[in-house]
């Protein structure tokens, strides 16, 4: 277990409670690493316990079960494609939204071998549209 910094007053279990805490409000993970920075003085979750939060939420069974990242690749790939149905000669946003889909199918990869999206799962945008609204 790493040391934690004296400036923070709690111990690790508590930091671990609050997380957890957090998380069940419906926070997303960077929002509770902001409210812990911001809020508690607490910089950095691996540093003060020795895990990352996915790690902890998931030990909890908290963890989201799309990451945040894909997750916001995705919403803003729908709103794109929404705008794109009302403007179809932007040019510029086709280009856009290519170079994202492009993004969302790297990272897509990238956490099949992680193990964070189950192996069949393929971006698909209506799919998206449904994943993002639901």
């Amino acid at each position: 277990m790493p040391e934690i910094p004296k400036w923070i007053d709690k111990n690790p279990e508590e930091i671990e409670e609050l997380i957890v805490e957090l998380a069940e409000e419906d926070n997303p993970p960077s929002k509770i690493g902001m409210i812990l920075r911001d809020q508690y003085g607490i910089p950095k979750v691996k540093e003060a316990l020795g895990k990352n939060m996915v790690e902890i939420l998931k030990s909890h069974g908290l963890d989201p079960k799309m990451p945040e990242d894909l997750m916001n690749l995705l919403k803003k790939a729908v709103k794109l494609r929404n705008h794109l149905e009302k403007n179809p000669k932007d040019l510029e946003t086709q280009r856009t939204l290519d170079e994202l889909e492009s993004n969302i199918k790297k990272i897509t990869k990238y956490y099949k071998k992680k193990g964070r999206v189950p192996e069949d799962w393929r971006y698909d945008p209506e799919k998206a549209a449904l994943l993002v609204q639901g």
